[in-house]
């Protein structure tokens, strides 16, 4: 679990849905009736929240490099399905995507990650490499080579091993 701080823009969003499930313990906070609430879920919409959720922690996985360690649904394939529209402001003139519905989560999920790739910050947001970990966080650091959620828990855990293992 991370100290670090929260992902920019939407991507928070993204960051706060990934780390529902606390892999180490098998915690989720999904199964709470606050925890669906933060993401405005009704509990027939979990099977679908958790599916995203996998495809977007097999997505961070990816940007730090590693495969997931089970199948899933790619998330290609569940952010078609997300009803967008583009807004203009009459004001100003700029535009943004954002969700047709307010509701659905993975509208949310899908202008999230579109409003990230505008900002070359969705391959920053990546999951902690230790297996059991796979905590989402944004990684600030200068060169972008960043692999564990924290360097106090994860990283010195991967250290050690690999110093015991010497």
């Amino acid at each position: 679990m991370s100290e670090r701080s929260a992902a920019p823009g939407g991507l928070v969003l993204v960051e706060s849905l990934v780390n529902t499930l606390d892999i180490e313990s098998g915690a989720d906070s999904l199964d709470t009736a606050e925890g669906r609430a933060r993401f405005g879920l009704a509990a027939d919409e979990l099977p679908r929240a958790r599916e995203l959720r996998e495809s977007l922690r097999a997505a961070l996985l990816a940007h730090a490099g590693h495969q997931p360690h089970r199948e899933v649904t790619p998330l290609g394939d569940l952010l078609a399905k997300a009803p967008l529209v583009l807004t203009v402001d009459e004001q100003d003139g700029s535009a943004a995507l954002a969700p047709a519905d307010v509701r659905p989560l993975l509208s949310r999920i899908a202008a999230a990650v579109a409003e990230a790739l505008v900002a070359g910050t969705w391959t920053r947001l990546k999951a902690c490499e230790a297996v059991t970990c796979h905590w989402a966080y944004y990684d600030r650091s200068p060169a972008g080579r960043g692999r564990w959620c924290s360097m106090q828990v994860c990283g010195a855990r991967a250290k050690m091993r690999r110093y015991r293992a010497k």
